[in-house]
Formats: structure tokens, sequence, C-alpha cells
């Protein structure tokens, strides 16, 4: 899946973030896609919101399992 080598990419491209923050935020940044009519720019937009994300903010993984749906990627 393309969202899977946006978080590859942007986890090898911050090092010093946590994987799983990265992951969170991506996937929530790829969630506010959802309705999107034309899906050809999704994963090039969802990597540049997240780019600049973490760019400018550290992220914190809160909650024990990155993954669970309480899980929140803060910045």
């Amino acid at each position: 899946m393309q969202i899977d080598q946006v978080i590859e990419r942007l986890i090898a491209r911050f090092p010093a973030e946590p994987p799983a923050g990265i992951e969170l935020l991506v996937r929530r940044i790829h969630e506010r896609f959802a309705d999107a009519r034309v899906r050809d720019f999704v994963p090039l937009l969802v990597e540049k919101a997240a780019a600049q994300t973490v760019g400018v903010y550290p992220i914190e993984v809160t909650g024990e399992d990155p993954h669970s749906s309480e899980a929140m990627a803060t910045i």
C-alpha cells in the first residue's frame, strides 16, 4: 500500500522521531482524505502534511499500544 511506503520514507527521514508516532500521524492525516473524490494524489498530500508537521513539532505517543484507537500522537 502506498501509505505504508509513505510511513517508511518518513521514518527514514526523521530517525529521531518514534516510528509508532510517525505511523499514527500518517494514518490520522490519511483519514482526513477518506472522502476525497480524486485519490491519485492522496499519498503525496499525506506525506507532505506529515513531513511538515514532524519537521516543526516533535511527536509524543501516548497510550500503551500505538495501534489502539485510544493512542494519540501529540505534536
